[in-house]
């Protein structure tokens, strides 16, 4: 069955001078693959994978190009252009995505990134894209459990900490103080589960919780002040606790036991007036 705005695999009828025509399937004519995307000894036969969508004229086309979100996916696009009909995004394909005044949270600006959601709307028949997540993400029925790995996709930064997508599913939020890098919007780490509230909204960490979780929340704050400082710091258990805070934001309790976790693990070597990550 063809799927419009994902790719396909499909059989090659015919080539000409200008395209292949690739067999669509029942209830579809053939698809054009202009000359442009086929790929060096393609035969009539053959199979190809491509990506199927609307052209400028909303004819169904095919193309090698890798878009940057098919429908159902999420990205991280740029809008070039606003007009009458809405704001168009480059998601990587020859023809823009358009995405609907009414399917935009906010209005748009040419220029700047959006995360977009990609559809397919069966009224029109046409792809486009939305900005209001929420119809297409939800808490609702929600398949995660406490100190679970996750995948974590930074949505946006805000006054508590940094609105993520939980295995590109699930709302959560990652507060300030389980952060010890910079990070970015568009950025995907692995995080873990924290808390699921009874309103089912879910606090992760970057860090496993409890006792027996495999990295302390300080040693990897220290981990990542010595790689920020080239892999040294002026900073030793005799430091005074105002310096150890002032540098590292922790007691010099909690400092002592970072650093002596990684010097058992050999991570670092402890000299007269600081500490030094060791060369892998």
């Amino acid at each position: 069955m063809l799927e419009i705005g994902r790719y396909n695999t499909l059989k090659v009828n015919k080539i000409l001078s200008f395209g292949a025509y690739l067999d669509a399937g029942e209830g579809h004519d053939e698809i054009l693959l202009p000359t442009r995307y086929i790929p060096q000894g393609l035969q009539p036969g053959d199979t190809i994978e491509v990506f199927v969508y609307r052209d400028s004229e909303d004819l169904l086309i095919a193309t090698t190009e890798t878009p940057l979100a098919q429908v159902g996916e999420l990205a991280y696009l740029k809008c070039v252009q606003t007009t009458d009909h809405g704001a168009f995004m480059d998601w990587g394909l020859l023809k823009d995505l358009l995405v609907p005044f009414r399917e935009q949270k906010l209005p748009l600006e040419a220029g700047r990134h959006y995360w977009v959601y990609v559809y397919y709307d069966q009224l029109s028949q046409r792809i486009a894209g939305s900005t209001k997540l929420n119809k297409f993400f939800s808490n609702e029925a929600l398949e995660l459990k406490e100190n679970q790995e996750v995948e974590l996709l930074v949505i946006k930064k805000t006054d508590l900490g940094y609105s993520v997508l939980i295995d590109r599913q699930y709302w959560g939020m990652l507060y300030h103080n389980e952060v010890f890098k910079p990070l970015q919007v568009g950025e995907q780490l692995r995080g873990y589960v924290k808390k699921i509230r009874e309103d089912q909204k879910v606090d992760v960490s970057l860090q496993p919780q409890g006792y027996g979780a495999a990295i302390d929340e300080n040693v990897a704050k220290l981990q990542y002040l010595l790689n920020e400082h080239g892999g040294y710091i002026a900073l030793t258990d005799h430091s005074p606790a105002e310096a150890i805070y002032a540098m590292a934001e922790m007691s010099k309790k909690n400092f002592k036991k970072a650093v002596g976790a990684l010097y058992k693990a050999g991570q670092i070597s402890i000299e007269e007036k600081g500490i030094r990550l060791k060369k892998p």
